[in-house]
């Protein structure tokens, strides 16, 4: 015993070690934290600073403290964007994953020309929002649009799309889903093809249909891959800005307002930084709430 013990390696040199090793390397890391502070962490404090000022594009700056997050109590503008953006967010997480899951079921079978149909089947995602938004404004287009033609074909009458205040949040809506529903799916679809297929194969020995394995095999196990979707689009939906604004602008009025577009029309069109910054705080602090409780879903799952 005492010759094992005299024979272990003293605890100093390996503090020390570890000191002259942090001592030659800390250099490697200050860059890394000066892009950090310079890109991140200024930012978000001179925005907190705009927030309790009158900012204004020019003249001066007084200081109001807490008044432009009062004013948003009972600012009606700003309370209805805040209702679209729930609105908007929730149907764009609701279909895509609904959609997305389906579409992974269905891509995971064996058939031919299933590589060409997933191919197809992601090219959505691929093209950039503001491309798709000016080709969908085209399409939506009243009397020259190729949707109301089409509905035209069948017998439908004509719809409003973006024009009716009715109607532009779930046009908007279905551009959403048209455009991420991939992206739900490949998530899935990785995450169903990394089950095991012993259940697959019981199931089918005990005459299981194939909906009945969806339900009780594939949706259980495939969970947590579902969730994690779920949030990569939440936050997605509730950061939505460029294919709102080039197809409607907001509008008709403030139909499709969400709280993003309002911020940025308060801020850069109407050149009140002080109470558009305060949105952005309280736009973060949302977005933030939200991403929170869905990972404390995810977690839970993991856990289970």
């Amino acid at each position: 015993m005492s010759t094992s013990i005299a024979s272990r390696p003293p605890a100093m040199p390996i503090a020390a070690g570890q000191k002259s090793y942090a001592r030659h390397y800390w250099m490697f890391a200050v860059p890394a934290a000066i892009v950090v502070a310079a890109v991140i962490v200024f930012p978000w404090l001179f925005t907190l600073f705009m927030s309790v000022h009158d900012w204004k594009v020019s003249g001066a700056t007084p200081f109001v403290g807490l008044a432009n997050y009062t004013k948003m109590l009972t600012d009606d503008r700003f309370l209805w964007a805040i209702v679209r953006t729930l609105v908007f967010t929730a149907a764009s997480v609701v279909a895509p994953v609904i959609l997305g899951v389906w579409a992974a079921v269905c891509f995971a079978a064996e058939f031919r020309g299933r590589g060409i149909a997933r191919t197809i089947f992601v090219l959505p995602m691929m093209a950039t929002p503001v491309a798709i938004s000016l080709v969908w404004t085209m399409m939506f287009h009243p009397q020259l649009g190729v949707l109301n033609y089409l509905l035209g074909l069948v017998g439908l009458p004509p719809s409003s799309w973006v024009y009716d205040s009715n109607t532009v949040i779930p046009t908007l809506v279905m551009v959403e889903t048209w455009q991420w529903t991939p992206l739900v799916m490949l998530i899935v679809l990785g995450g169903i093809a990394s089950l095991p297929q012993d259940p697959y194969e019981a199931a089918i020995l005990d005459g299981a249909t194939a909906w009945q394995m969806f339900r009780h095999i594939t949706l259980p196990l495939a969970w947590p891959f579902i969730v994690v979707a779920a949030v990569i689009r939440v936050i997605d939906a509730l950061k939505a800005f460029d294919t709102i604004y080039v197809i409607t602008l907001g509008g008709p009025g403030t139909s499709s307002e969400t709280l993003n577009i309002l911020l940025y029309q308060t801020a850069f069109a109407y050149y009140d930084l002080g109470y558009g910054s305060a949105m952005v705080v309280v736009f973060f602090v949302l977005i933030l709430l939200i991403s929170m409780v869905l990972l404390h879903v995810r977690q839970k799952q993991v856990l289970q």
